[in-house]
């Protein structure tokens, strides 16, 4: 199979979805892979390198898509790359469709096979190509909220962790889910008092056991949550369900509740938001203030750490990648059900219920096409 890998062109987004190792075992399965020239300099891989692991170099984007029979990316196709995707494309990337109507129309008209890395599923409901970059997100958001909660970024002026004879922050994470996790984690070990939220008792308990002392857990409820964000200074949008839109947990009138120069931070952006008064941000521009509330809804999080976020994107995505090259999308569609839950999109017809759902569009069985 002929693969292409473009340049990212999102804003701020340095991440690559293939390095020079991925290339070597592309090449290794007997695959022809072009990139586009500069597309791993953001992440720190330099064409030659590329070159060298037996890659050739493309000078733009569309002969990278033109070229290609299987596209590999990073984020979703943005509206300059829409007519650049043809009916025969394989596109292999995070889609995010249940957020964006504009791109799940464009992919309908351009027809072409989308498989989603968020909804690719393992057995135990687990998302491979997901928990990576929610790891990194998880963590990310603990950081970049420690930063606006600085007085001259706008925020309470409070340190995260405190010092002796002053009280830390107090955070609180809406969601027991890998991004929830390592937001815990992160603020548990910079010494803020932690509370995170889960509708899932059984989640609650493990949490409970694995957890610092400084981390408490509290069933997810709207009670529960007005009382809490009165006296939070960090709140962390950190809620998922694949495919679909995040539920908005924090509605608007509730911001009135919260001390001024509090953050929020949505990693749920990508699915829509788990706050009402979350619109997607970027890197350049991160924040907007709403009543006083500093929200922070950055799109593509990771892509501010890009070297990390390649390697532990890339460490997951190779080996299906890799299948879907080998066999083609629709043989390893029907040998590997992982793969097969990550269809959105055959030929015009959405193929994923919550992605036809979110927009009241026609929804086919995918079955029906394989």
């Amino acid at each position: 199979m002929i693969i292409g890998v473009p340049k990212e062109i999102k804003n701020n987004e340095n991440r690559v979805a293939v390095t020079p190792a991925g290339v070597a075992e592309f090449k290794k399965n007997g695959h022809r892979i072009y990139i586009q020239k500069g597309a791993g300099e953001g992440s720190g891989f330099k064409d030659e390198e590329y070159i060298s692991a037996g890659g050739e170099i493309l000078p733009d984007i569309e002969t990278t898509y033109s070229k290609a029979e299987m596209i590999v990316k990073v984020k979703e196709p943005i509206a300059s790359e829409y007519n650049l995707i043809r009916k025969d494309h394989l596109v292999f990337t995070y889609f995010h469709f249940a957020s964006s109507e504009p791109l799940t129309h464009a992919m309908i008209k351009q027809g072409a096979v989308c498989i989603a890395y968020e909804t690719v599923e393992k057995a135990d409901r687990s998302l491979p190509l997901l928990i990576p970059m929610s790891e990194v997100a998880g963590r990310m958001s603990v950081q970049e909220g420690a930063k606006f909660l600085e007085k001259p970024m706008g925020g309470r002026g409070i340190l995260l962790g405190g010092v002796p004879g002053v009280k830390p922050a107090q955070v609180l994470v809406l969601g027991g889910g890998i991004v929830g996790t390592q937001a815990a984690k992160m603020a548990a070990g910079m010494g803020a008092d932690v509370t995170i939220m889960d509708i899932s008792l059984p989640r609650l308990r493990q949490l409970d056991d694995i957890m610092a002392e400084n981390v408490d857990t509290v069933y997810s409820n709207e009670y529960n949550i007005k009382s809490a964000i009165k006296t939070a200074d960090l709140i962390i949008g950190a809620v998922l369900i694949p495919g679909a839109k995040a539920p908005h947990l924090i509605t608007r009138d509730m911001l009135k509740l919260m001390r001024p120069g509090t953050v929020l931070v949505d990693v749920a952006v990508d699915q829509g938001g788990c706050f009402d008064t979350t619109k997607a941000t970027t890197h350049e521009n991160p924040i907007y203030i709403i009543d006083d509330v500093i929200h922070y809804c950055v799109a593509n999080m990771p892509g501010a750490v890009p070297y990390t976020s390649t390697l532990a994107l890339t460490n997951a995505t190779l080996p299906y990648a890799i299948q879907l090259a080998n066999k083609g999308w629709k043989k390893a569609c029907q040998e590997n059900n992982e793969l097969k839950l990550g269809l959105n999109m055959i030929d015009g017809q959405i193929v994923y219920k919550e992605v036809a759902e979110a927009f009241g569009l026609g929804y086919t069985p995918v079955e029906n096409l394989l």
